[in-house]
């Protein structure tokens, strides 16, 4: 029964964390052949070919519908072309098969449904950060230039000069937050997230392990973590032709990122993540121009389901045991909850929420650096009235706390 029991859970977490990435489901949001400049076009498009798969929007041209989630008044929604001066963030929510994105000139987040044949697009947040009475456009500092589905589920978007990071939930009743300021860790050696020569612009993606990695226009990347909102620098991407702006990342099959130009007709570039080298993509296809690109795949997924699976092959604790770690507050009548770690050496830990069957819903690897600390967790999406099970793993995958979570 108990052997039952395991490859019961190996296979539901196996599929759930593999699940994320998404084979040919790549978008881009590209310039017109006659106007290169204006990115207002959304088309699918292959990272391993740089083929256009098909062109699911094309501004001042395509019919569409579109309406607001919240029902709020403005007047510019009922009228204006969804992707309205040009768009350079968006993002694939591989859930709901939504492609979010926020219009530059304007702090809006939207979304186009993909699960319609016809261009439907949903306006989820308006004026999500003040704009200029002059002319209503947004300031340059405050554009949304980059956006990306994390691991936990949520959407980041941030502005050019990162004083502005975004989280929106993606299901119904969705919530916008604006988190803040991102803050330069100690060891950047000067070299800042908020700098507008080497930082502004670019793209987002994430990893499997819960961070958000930004490729700058200027070909530098940051890694942040969300909960400390802090970017460390990891390096500048080498390869790259002098013209080549990388305003769009997207990550491939193979965990390599790929890079796109929104101010030169030169392919794409896939960049491997190891030692920041790019390599362009020889194609034969008609090149494009691409401001963002989009997919569901996550930098270390393999990484990241090698240590996730391996442990569920080791003994739990039972519930019952004298343990280091605490729930709180157990019950729960939200989607959030803390975790008291005492009592451990200092390194990397892994928190995996389960259900009672063992599937891992949510995960986050922390470190930690105290005697006593705490981790705060925010479920990515509301779960069933319940008990789940909340066990952290050091680093070397052995469990070091079980306990009972309660969901009410």
């Amino acid at each position: 029964m108990k052997r039952k029991l395991l490859l019961l859970v190996i296979f539901f977490t196996t599929s759930f964390f593999t699940q994320a990435q998404n084979s040919g489901r790549s978008y881009a949001i590209t310039g017109k052949a006659n106007n290169s400049s204006f990115w207002g076009d959304i088309k699918q498009v292959d990272l391993t070919t740089g083929k256009v798969i098909k062109t699911l929007f094309e501004a001042n041209k395509t019919a569409f519908k579109i309406s607001n989630a919240d029902d709020a008044s403005d007047a510019r929604i009922a009228t204006a072309n969804p992707t309205s001066f040009g768009v350079a963030a968006c993002a694939l929510d591989a859930v709901h098969n939504r492609l979010y994105f926020a219009p530059i000139h304007f702090s809006d987040i939207n979304y186009l449904d993909l699960n319609q044949p016809e261009a439907r697009f949903t306006t989820v947040k308006t004026g999500l950060l003040a704009r200029p009475a002059a002319n209503g456009f947004q300031s340059e500092e405050n554009q949304i230039t980059r956006m990306v589905i994390a691991a936990d589920g949520y959407g980041y978007a941030l502005t050019n000069d990162a004083n502005h990071l975004v989280r929106f939930s993606t299901g119904k009743n969705a919530a916008v937050q604006d988190l803040g300021p991102v803050i330069d860790a100690a060891e950047n050696k000067g070299i800042s997230v908020h700098n507008k020569c080497s930082s502004w612009g670019g793209d987002m993606v994430a990893d499997a392990f819960g961070k958000l990695v930004i490729v700058t226009a200027n070909h530098n990347i940051f890694n942040i973590d969300v909960d400390t909102r802090t970017a460390k620098f990891s390096g500048t991407i080498s390869g790259l032709p002098a013209n080549f702006t990388t305003n769009g990342a997207a990550v491939d099959d193979d965990g390599n990122m790929v890079v796109s130009s929104a101010n030169v007709f030169d392919g794409l570039y896939k960049v491997n993540m190891k030692d920041l080298s790019a390599l362009k993509i020889i194609s034969t296809e008609q090149p494009f121009n691409a401001s963002d690109l989009a997919n569901a795949n996550f930098l270390l997924q393999k990484e990241a389901d090698a240590a996730r699976n391996f442990p569920l092959t080791k003994s739990m604790l039972p519930l019952s045991a004298i343990n280091d770690a605490k729930v709180f507050p157990n019950p729960e009548t939200g989607s959030q909850f803390r975790v008291l770690i005492e009592g451990q050496k200092a390194g990397r830990y892994t928190i995996v929420v389960t259900d009672l069957t063992g599937r891992t819903l949510q995960l986050k690897v922390i470190s930690l650096t105290n005697s006593s600390q705490t981790t705060t967790i925010n479920l990515a999406r509301r779960q069933a009235k319940g008990a789940y099970i909340v066990n952290v793993l050091d680093d070397n995958e052995q469990v070091v706390s079980t306990e009972k979570l309660v969901l009410e």
